[in-house]
């Protein structure tokens, strides 16, 4: 139990009922009734913590009188009450931990000591891939492809679960680990050891922000970070600007939680949140189901906040009571809330640093696209939007004679069945060579397909390949998914069905979902449409779709067409979702069942009909969108307590599959030379117990040159394992086989593969070349600077003893919380990125792994310096903080072929003291261990 030294003397006793819970009151400090909900967390969570040395009364001071319109300045030390993590940044932390416990061993410690000492929780849910999809069996399938692919993970984990204290596992086949975060692992108000605090949590995932629903702050982190609070090291951060967001009105019918989100990520992102917490207040709040709470928390990352939260209610109370927690439970939050402020008071109006107000009955369905999440387009205008985009994807100067395209379709397709901007020829047959532009000079190209499961059908530019109702944001909320679930009814009720060259993706976030599809009776209607349940996981909304049909592939891929994917997630970044799909759409679960139905962007859904009823009448989206009465009615007849507490009573036992795994025993884990998906990490091989002295940087040269909005997506290895890349030829040198590549995140337990895919995304632009994608370079290190694979090249400098450097533009690092875009940038040999602006983890992530972040001097770039990458690179003054001391900047001088010179200084973003003392370690990892021998 946290001993606090307590100078304010705040601690004393909670009774609620007949217990007595030990709590630290704020009203002992005077000042922190007027703070912000999410601020007074962190003033209890300094209250109970203040040890006189990392976390003192003046810390404690400095929040309660919290200046809201001063710029963030004074350091704290916040200690989350737990970690939840995902299995892709879960395993990388286990594999850490069980190479810290060598570690420990071979600098004379005990290795028993390396234990999380905050609850630590994993809900394996990224490993699933919709391999098999649209069939009865796609769910059993998946799974066992899941245990197939990934067995050596899943006993590695097991291990984990066993040999470490404090350390819990959620099973494969489960659910999304931040809709199991809310339905089960949450508390909001935490008990342990007799004292009662509020439940707060880090994540390594970005969208941990999903709890903030709850009234749980908490935030995705890297999964560097989150090691080092899981060994008991406090999260350094400064204490924040708050944005106070309004909430008035309410929603009108037709309207989703998803287009409100969309709406608030387009607002805040256009404000700019970076950096900054959001809470929601006013008298619009009680009005803000719990669901659609956590799906705007959810979206946190995709407006740039570090958390998006809502105080607690009565309507909190209620989630928790509808998801099972018991009646103590309830009494606690409530009391504990009320005691400490922390309950919410829709008349009283804190003061924030910056305000921003929406009336929600200003909201209008939308769409985000079609590679950002922020690029919000109305409904009413997706059609003309996806008309301008289509021309930034497709081959210029076709010839533009009219294509009759558009009068082909109610000749070629049955009444029943038409299919606006996608049909045959006249002759059933296209000549491939004569791509046309339709008369409104929409680039078009059909491409005739014959699949022998799917019949014959045309594919064009911006047909529909993918249809996903997928991720933690939307399968979370029941408003949404019953709403999909009604809108495919009546869709099927009038004679529509999908079209057959869509991949149609169901994949909840828990078992609740189907349950309540279950006693409503409506899995019928979702799977003739094909929405066949494909599993509990991420799945298309981190890039696990799984192939599409063949045939399909290969008619996009040979003829270079655009297509589309439609799904309900948070993220649409290039190359995300599919290597065979362009353009990305963020849309509600009915959209992307709507979408299903038109197979193609090139829809306007007020005036295209999505097909003819049995009669011959067409059929508009708004003939079979369902009533807000009749969603809000099902969700009351078919969702009940009893399914919660069925679907969480056994939640880390496992189906018999997991349980059947043959598990390793012992303290120390016995690494595989064989394994081709756990290797023992190598960040501590050579480590001493006192660190070498930081040095300057010399000799540099450049491995990237990186544009703006450089994504995670885009550094961190991600997706699948193309044949030919380095990742592929270790694994061939190792005797797997390709159809067993699996994912990149899949392995990130294996250094080796994970070093070979960083900055390998087939989007990425090296602007070291000209006009090439992919994880290409130039290698300076041999004759004429031929281009390289990025990893090669890295080898190549590595054995030269060159150091390398990374150019970016603005948001550099921003997406979710992948230690592994800061592992892999480190492993190859970077020592800094420079770049205009980062975004708040990625930076501490590189910090976190010995890697110094950069910035350019206000208003330069890259570009306005005259920088081509072709540079060598000398940085000096780093070495000031051996002295103990950050400096503001350093001197960075860049000589070019000619010996000219560009110089100037960079701006250090090494941001508070905890993260110089990371750097001077060396890492994190490095920092936590060497403090764990001393003590």
């Amino acid at each position: 139990m946290t001993k606090s030294i307590d100078t304010f003397g705040a601690k004393g006793n909670l009774e609620v009922g007949s217990n007595s819970y030990e709590i630290f009151r704020l009203s002992a400090v005077p000042g922190t009734e007027k703070l912000p909900y999410a601020l007074k967390v962190l003033a209890e969570n300094l209250l109970r913590t203040e040890d006189g040395a990392n976390i003192t009364a003046d810390h404690i001071r400095a929040l309660a009188s919290w200046d809201p319109n001063a710029q963030p300045s004074i350091e704290i030390q916040f200690t989350p009450a737990r970690v939840v993590m995902q299995d892709f940044t879960g395993v990388p932390c286990v594999v850490d931990l069980a190479t810290m416990r060598e570690a420990v061993a071979a600098l004379g410690g005990d290795p028993e000591k390396i234990n999380p000492l905050s609850p630590a929780e994993m809900v394996i849910d990224h490993s699933v891939i919709l391999d098999v999809f649209g069939r009865a069996d796609a769910f059993e399938r998946n799974v066992e492809l899941e245990y197939e692919r990934n067995g050596e993970r899943y006993q590695f984990l097991r291990w984990g679960q066993g040999a470490f204290d404090d350390f819990k596992v959620v099973p494969p086949g489960t659910g999304i680990v931040h809709q199991v975060n809310i339905e089960y692992l949450a508390r909001t108000v935490m008990v342990r050891n007799g004292q009662a605090y509020p439940d707060t949590c880090v994540g390594t995932d970005s969208h941990t922000t999903m709890v903030n629903g709850l009234g749980v702050l908490g935030w995705g982190v890297g999964g560097i970070e989150a090691e080092a609070a899981m060994l008991g090291q406090p999260v350094s951060m400064l204490i924040p600007r708050v944005v106070g967001f309004k909430l008035t009105g309410e929603i009108h019918p037709g309207v989703t939680a998803t287009d409100v989100v969309l709406t608030v990520t387009e607002m805040l992102r256009k404000h700019g949140v970076v950096g900054k917490f959001v809470e929601f207040y006013g008298q619009g709040v009680a009005e803000v189901p719990l669901a659609n709470r956590a799906t705007l928390g959810n979206m946190s990352p995709e407006f740039g906040s570090t958390a998006a939260i809502f105080p607690i209610d009565e309507e909190t109370i209620n989630y928790l009571r509808l998801t099972g927690r018991s009646d103590e439970q309830l009494a606690l939050v409530e009391a504990y809330a009320k005691e400490q402020g922390m309950w919410h008071d829709p008349a009283s109006e804190p003061t924030y640093s910056e305000y921003l107000e929406l009336d929600l009955s200003t909201v209008v369905p939308s769409i985000a696209g079609p590679k950002r999440p922020q690029d919000r387009i109305l409904l009413s205008e997706s059609k003309v939007a996806f008309r301008k985009d289509i021309h930034n994807y497709v081959e210029e100067d076709y010839p533009t004679p009219h294509s009759k395209l558009d009068e082909a379709v109610e000749e070629t397709f049955p009444a029943s069945d038409p299919a606006p901007m996608l049909s045959f020829a006249d002759d059933g047959a296209v000549d491939v060579n004569s791509a046309a532009d339709g008369a409104d000079g929409r680039p078009s190209k059909p491409i005739r397909v014959v699949s022998e499961e799917r019949g014959e059908f045309v594919l064009d530019h911006g047909a529909v390949a993918v249809a996903g109702i997928t991720s933690c944001t939307n399968t979370s909320n029941p408003s949404v998914m019953i709403g999909a679930a009604l809108l495919a009814r009546n869709a099927v009720e009038k004679g529509l069905t999908s079209k057959p060259w869509v991949k149609t993706n169901m994949a909840p976030g828990s078992q609740v979902v189907t349950d309540y599809y279950e006693k409503a009776g409506l899995w019928p209607y979702l799977e003739k449409l094909g929405f066949h349940l494909g599993g509990y996981g991420c799945t298309t909304c981190i890039g696990n779709t799984g192939p599409l049909p063949e045939e399909i592939s290969r008619a996009v891929n040979d003829n270079d067409l655009t297509v589309t994917a439609v799904l309900s997630g948070n993220r649409n970044f290039e190359g995300r979702i599919s290597p065979d799909v362009k353009m990305n759409y963020l849309a509600s679960p009915p959209l992307v069942i709507a979408y299903a139905l038109a197979g193609t962007m090139d829809f306007d859904f007020e005036n295209d009909p999505l097909g003819r009823d049995t009669q011959g009448n067409p059929v508009f989206l708004k003939d079979i969108w369902p009533s807000a009465q009749e969603i809000d009615d099902t969700i009351k007849s078919a969702i009940s307590q009893e399914m919660f507490t069925k679907s969480y009573a056994d939640v880390f036992k496992g189906d018999e599959r997991w349980r059947s795994l043959p598990t390793p025993e012992g303290n120390t884990f016995e690494w595989s030379d064989d394994s081709t998906y756990v290797r023992k990490a190598p960040y501590f091989d050579g480590m001493g117990i006192e660190p070498e002295p930081v040095s300057d940087i010399k000799g540099a040269r450049v491995l990237a040159l990186l544009g703006d909005s450089v994504t995670t997506d885009h550094i961190s290895p991600a997706g699948a394992i193309k044949p030919g890349t380095p990742a592929a030829d270790y694994l061939d040198s190792h005797g797997v086989a390709r159809k067993d590549y699996n994912s990149l995140g899949s392995r990130r337990g294996n250094h080796e593969v994970m070093i070979r895919g960083t900055f390998a995304n087939i989007r990425l632009r090296n602007q070291l070349l000209d006009d090439v994608s992919g994880g290409y370079t130039r290698d300076f290190t041999q004759d004429g600077s031929p281009q390289a694979f990025i990893y090669d090249a890295s080898q190549n400098y590595q054995k030269a003893g060159i150091p390398l450097v990374v150019l970016g533009g603005k948001e550099y690092g921003s997406g979710s919380s992948r230690d592994w875009a800061a592992k892999g940038t480190r492993l190859l040999g970077v020592k800094a990125v420079i770049t205009e602006s980062f975004e708040r983890i990625h930076r501490s992530n590189l910090i976190g792994m010995g890697v110094i972040p950069l910035q350019f001097p206000q208003g330069e770039s890259a570009k306005s310096l005259g920088l081509t990458g072709t540079e060598v690179f000398d940085i000096a003054g780093i070495e000031e903080l051996n002295s103990g001391t950050t400096p503001a900047t350093v001197h960075v001088t860049a000589t070019k072929d000619d010996g000219s010179k560009v110089e100037f200084d960079a701006v250090v973003r090494i941001d508070t003291p905890g993260e110089a003392d990371y750097y001077r370690n060396d890492g994190i990892l490095q920092y936590v261990l060497r403090s764990m021998i001393r003590s």
